[in-house]
């Protein structure tokens, strides 16, 4: 028997029992609800049915009754008829990529918006929905800690995500708003292990050189850490010509320093997020193992691995127990902690922010540039640099009430 396929939207004031009053109407007749979504914003409603009906006095009767209901209501009801064609192109849709794009920032933009959703519209893709993952803002009442995400969920095909990336990473800077673009497939939504780096990464500061000031070489290291963090130099010389240069500092000096490490911004509610929710978490850091296991205790960070110390009569010797923990290492560590939870590498997520940082972000799963150096940004899937590490979580698709009520 012929059919008809009706796209109802319906706009204006939330209520209770909104929705139940309009399907009802729609059982009345026997209708097949096709498609159904909603979104409220401001206690503004905007609702959408799609329907099939059988054609003749029903089809006609159902909009005629679905108005009534509609003006009952105080809300407006627009119909557009759907052709049968029009339906099947848009089911065979279902089977496009698709991928998400967050946007994060201390506060959202139109214009950033606008840019973003201009070079999503270029490559001809559909957004199909687009959410905010942080809570409503005050006007009145100034947050310490401003944030603003949302995140949009778009389908097609990319030819070069590449230059995707890369037109999003300009507007990035242009713009001052962190850009995140993922596939969305069974990997992104079971991310399981997150590895930090831990110096300016999950503590602020480069440990190293609060070392090298204690011990009155601190201008010396500084330049040797910033060379080595920009790629200018290979990290495991710079390791050795700085850890020379603290022979003779007193082992109690490093208590001192450990128990006053600057945590980053978020850091310990990402963390407790993370541990909530049953992921592995470990530190990957060219530092040092001992300030390294004080955080894990802090944080209840489950593996640390970093260089060690060699300490003989209370005093640095100079010099290091075992290898030098570099980038490879980190990308190693990183693939070894992954085959022993038993996860695919990209159910992993890694973030840092020096040059040594890059193999293990272009290993992982998700790659995290966190406030880092320009060449780390520009050679990294994604970048946080305007908020703190808990901006993370918006990465994963967490909104912020699957954090803050957790108990």
């Amino acid at each position: 028997m012929a059919s008809d396929i009706f796209l109802l939207n319906i706009s204006g004031q939330d209520k209770p029992g909104l929705t139940s009053s309009l399907t009802a109407v729609l059982a009345a007749y026997d209708a097949k609800v096709l498609d159904i979504g909603q979104a409220n914003i401001h206690d503004t409603l905007s609702l959408g049915i799609l329907f099939q009906i059988k054609s003749g006095k029903k089809s006609a009767a159902v909009l005629k009754d679905l108005l009534f209901k509609s003006y009952e209501l105080g809300i407006k009801a627009k119909f557009k008829p759907i052709t049968l064609e029009d339906y099947e192109k848009w089911v065979s849709l279902q089977g496009k990529d698709r991928y998400i794009v967050t946007l994060l920032g201390e506060k959202l933009t139109a214009e950033q918006i606008s840019e973003v959703t201009k070079v999503i519209s270029e490559k001809n893709l559909n957004i199909d929905a687009i959410k905010r993952l942080t809570g409503r803002a005050s006007l009145v009442n100034e947050d310490d800690y401003p944030r603003a995400s949302i995140q949009l969920s778009i389908r097609g095909i990319i030819e070069d995500k590449s230059e995707f990336t890369e037109k999003f990473m300009q507007i990035s800077r242009d713009l001052d708003v962190d850009i995140a673009f993922q596939e969305d497939n069974i990997y992104r939504r079971n991310r399981r292990l997150v590895c930090f780096d831990m110096d300016s990464t999950l503590i602020q500061t480069e440990v190293i050189d609060e070392l090298a000031e204690l011990a009155g070489v601190g201008e010396q290291v500084r330049a040797i850490t910033e060379l080595a963090m920009q790629g200018e130099i290979d990290f495991n010389e710079s390791f050795k010509q700085r850890m020379l240069l603290l022979k003779g500092l007193k082992e109690e000096v490093l208590e001192k320093v450990a128990i006053n490490l600057p945590i980053t911004k978020g850091a310990r509610r990402l963390i407790d997020t993370l541990k909530t929710y049953g992921f592995k978490t470990a530190i990957l850091s060219g530092g040092f193992t001992y300030f390294g296991h004080y955080l894990q205790k802090e944080l209840g960070i489950d593996y640390v691995f970093a260089n060690q110390l060699e300490i003989k009569d209370g005093v640095l010797t100079g010099g290091y127990i075992g290898e030098i923990v570099d980038g490879n290492k980190k990308a190693a560590y990183l693939k070894e902690l992954a085959h022993k939870e038993g996860l695919h590498i990209s159910q992993t997520i890694a973030i840092g922010d020096g040059a040594n940082d890059l193999p293990m972000l272009n290993l992982a799963g998700l790659g995290i540039a966190f406030h880092a150096k320009p060449k780390v940004k520009d050679n990294t899937q994604s970048a946080i640099s305007s908020i703190g590490l808990d901006g993370v979580l918006y990465l994963l698709g967490y909104h912020d009430r699957h954090i803050d009520l957790l108990p």
